[in-house]
């Protein structure tokens, strides 16, 4: 059987969205594990197969909040003090909204991209019982490797997309946002033109938008936009496309890179890499991101956290020279979380590049460096 290309499936979340019966916000509730008032989906909740997706979600997300949200959160502000006003671009990503809120959860708009399609969000109530069961069995299982390990595997996400009922990765967008706390306004189908103009009113389409408000003790926050693009990020495509001239007229930016298979060591993705050293004023990243050696030290200042032990075997082909010497001259304790393909606390990779233009404009709390003392001192 040919496999659809993804605007077909984005054509079919403008259909579906004007045809569903449950408002998004209630279908990414139920998908979430979380109780819905919903007419049509309330009495799905009482069964068992949506019963025991509650339950396993709730214990996932429990442990996720103890090992790392949690932990995030206090870390945070002192180093990364929120932007209100500055977008956030977090490519390679795929459907990890997850630590983009946790990271920057006051960025106005966030902008999040990979190869994985759009897909749709499904109307729950015109499932039967199977697909409903094996769709949400399908979505933990697509969740597993982010809430253990902090990163998709992007070859089982695609084998996942393809045998749900919930395709694509619109599905789990809405499911993190629920989980944390927000509640969904809008989802819209959107495309790029070549020029960088952002379409909504006509195929093809190869991104969503999601407006959607995060919940607080003082009220409502602002609005906050949410962009999924489907798109290849390689040199060749994406100086054709219109992303990065998109990306552009957002102005500064915050930028946040994990877990991204080390694509920006090689010439083939030199043209993001370039973007986003031009364009973000600053950059949260393990290893796997933009390499060392291309921050110029006159225009980035760096800080080195938690620990560097190289990357994982499947990549040890990109390990640092120069990373390894950072930290053997000075590092910040390790990190209280697990970030990125050293998923371990102990092992995990942080670097935080902030333009020294920005850095001097809004100072952050200052934190105190620990000096390495090399064996045998």
């Amino acid at each position: 059987m040919p496999t659809l290309p993804a605007w077909w499936f984005a054509c079919l979340l403008l259909v579906a969205s004007r045809l569903m019966a449950s408002p998004p916000d209630e279908i990414a509730r139920f998908i979430a594990g979380l109780s819905t008032g919903d007419p049509a989906l309330a009495p799905l909740c009482t069964q068992a197969d949506w019963t025991a997706h509650s339950s396993e979600l709730d214990a996932a997300w429990s442990q996720l909040e103890k090992r790392q949200l949690g932990p995030i959160r206090s870390w945070r502000p002192p180093l990364l003090p929120s932007d209100p006003a500055r977008p956030l671009l977090y490519f390679f990503s795929g459907p990890d909204i997850l630590y983009a809120h946790a990271f920057f959860p006051e960025a106005p708009t966030y902008v999040l991209c990979g190869i994985e399609p759009v897909g749709t969000l499904p109307d729950i109530a015109s499932l039967n019982d199977a697909q409903r069961s094996a769709g949400l069995r399908q979505l933990r299982q697509s969740l597993s490797s982010v809430l253990s390990w902090s990163f998709f595997i992007t070859k089982n996400m695609r084998t996942d997309f393809e045998a749900s009922s919930f395709r694509g990765t619109l599905p789990i967008l809405c499911l993190f946002l629920a989980r944390h706390g927000c509640s969904i306004q809008s989802i819209e189908p959107v495309g790029l033109q070549k020029d960088g103009t952002l379409r909504k009113s006509a195929p093809p389409f190869h991104g969503v938008e999601i407006r959607f408000q995060r919940s607080s003790e003082g009220g409502p926050s602002p609005e906050q936009t949410l962009f999924y693009f489907s798109t290849d990020l390689s040199s060749g495509p994406v100086e054709r496309s219109g992303f990065l001239k998109w990306c552009a007229t957002l102005g500064p930016a915050d930028a946040l890179v994990k877990s991204a298979s080390y694509l920006m060591h090689t010439e083939d993705f030199s043209t993001v890499r370039k973007f986003l050293l031009q364009n973000a004023e600053r950059i949260l990243e393990d290893d796997s991101g933009i390499p060392l050696r291309y921050f110029d030290a006159e225009t980035w200042q760096i800080r080195a956290l938690g620990a560097y032990p190289g990357p994982i075997e499947l990549f040890k082909q990109f390990h640092q020279p120069e990373l390894e010497s950072l930290y053997r001259r000075v590092y910040l304790a390790p990190l209280p979380f697990g970030f990125g393909y050293r998923w371990q606390a102990p092992q995990s990779t942080l670097l935080l590049a902030e333009k020294r233009s920005a850095a001097a404009a809004v100072p952050s709390t200052p934190v105190p460096l620990v000096p390495f003392r090399a064996e045998g001192d």
